[in-house]
């Protein structure tokens, strides 16, 4: 069952990191078409039509990004990425399915290096790395252990209330913010509503075994669609706001992180501890190391999916800066 688990939560990485990729190409191309539509008429208020533009919530910009092609696979091959994780699910834990969705980290390059037709640089490559080689060794070093098939009624009061905190405050601090800081916010907030939806539907999928009935009988399955529509909404959110190199390692690594917790408050799923304790702290340095190695990319290199290749085919146009802050 080990070998199918990893297979299948391998996929979903996959599926979902190219969903990242695809939609975070449509959400450029939005962009581009309001900037372009800004400078346009500029005596009938274009500056004052910008402005309201770059205000618009993420419900206003969810109708135009169902015409681009790109949105629309994404949102399929994150459809396919639910399929997946579930019956990784169904057949492991959270504290295993969760942690291996890491690899969307070099999934999300080797897609993006395709899609977007310009590499990131040697220090963005490298920071990925760093990070998503930090949390595979912490989690190998950790080796979190599987506990109840389903949680306790009381502990969902503490599991969920908590992380419908954290998602509350994260929103609440990225309203103020702009590009790469109100991505990373955004896209962390994203993390822990999909921790709580993998949660909720480890919960569902952990009474199946009681029988159909119960499962679709029980309160879990249906705050599993509430609670991914949220994640879904911040993450388009997150798309919007700045660059993948932004949004998508506080998405993916928090998602995990997060995920652990959750095992651990809700299905009594436990962590090494004793001597692993200094590959745990080599995992987490690492993690801070290829943090601070990615903003530094960032800075210098620019963002590499901050454009859309289709519209200056046969070059590579200059890609602006991340604004400092």
């Amino acid at each position: 069952m080990t070998a199918v688990t990893v297979l299948l939560a391998l996929l979903a990485a996959l599926s979902n990191a190219s969903a990242s990729v695809l939609q975070r190409r449509a959400a450029v191309q939005e962009q581009e078409r309001d900037r372009e539509r800004a400078q346009e008429p500029e005596q009938a208020g274009g500056a004052a039509g910008a402005a309201a533009g770059g205000e618009r919530s993420v419900l206003r910009r969810y109708a135009p990004l169902l015409r681009r092609p790109y949105w629309l696979a994404g949102a399929g091959l994150l459809a396919l990425s639910s399929l997946l994780q579930a019956g990784a699910l169904a057949v492991g834990s959270l504290s295993l399915v969760q942690p291996l969705l890491a690899a969307e980290l070099l999934f999300t390059l080797a897609v993006g290096s395709v899609v977007f037709r310009r590499r990131p640089d040697g220090r963005t490559w490298l920071a990925f790395a760093a990070l998503g080689g930090g949390l595979a060794l912490f989690l190998l070093a950790a080796a979190p252990s599987p506990g109840r098939p389903t949680a306790r009624p009381g502990d969902w009061l503490l599991g969920g209330g908590g992380a419908l905190g954290t998602v509350v405050l994260l929103v609440t601090v990225a309203r103020p913010t702009r590009g790469a800081s109100r991505a990373a916010l955004l896209g962390l907030a994203s993390a822990v509503s999909f921790a709580l939806t993998a949660a909720l539907l480890k919960e569902a999928v952990g009474r199946l075994g009681q029988g159909p009935a119960a499962m679709f009988g029980h309160w879990s399955l249906y705050a599993t669609g509430a609670a991914g529509l949220v994640a879904f909404l911040l993450l388009q959110g997150a798309f919007g706001a700045g660059s993948l190199t932004a949004s998508q390692p506080a998405l993916t690594l928090g998602d995990a992180l997060t995920s652990v917790v959750l095992g651990w408050v809700l299905f009594a799923e436990s962590i090494r501890l004793g001597l692993n304790l200094l590959p745990e702290a080599i995992g987490v340095a690492l993690i801070g190391a290829g943090s601070i190695g990615l903003a530094h990319a960032s800075s210098v290199g620019g963002e590499w999916d901050a454009t859309d290749p289709g519209t200056s085919p046969g070059s590579a146009p200059a890609v602006p800066r991340t604004p400092r802050r």
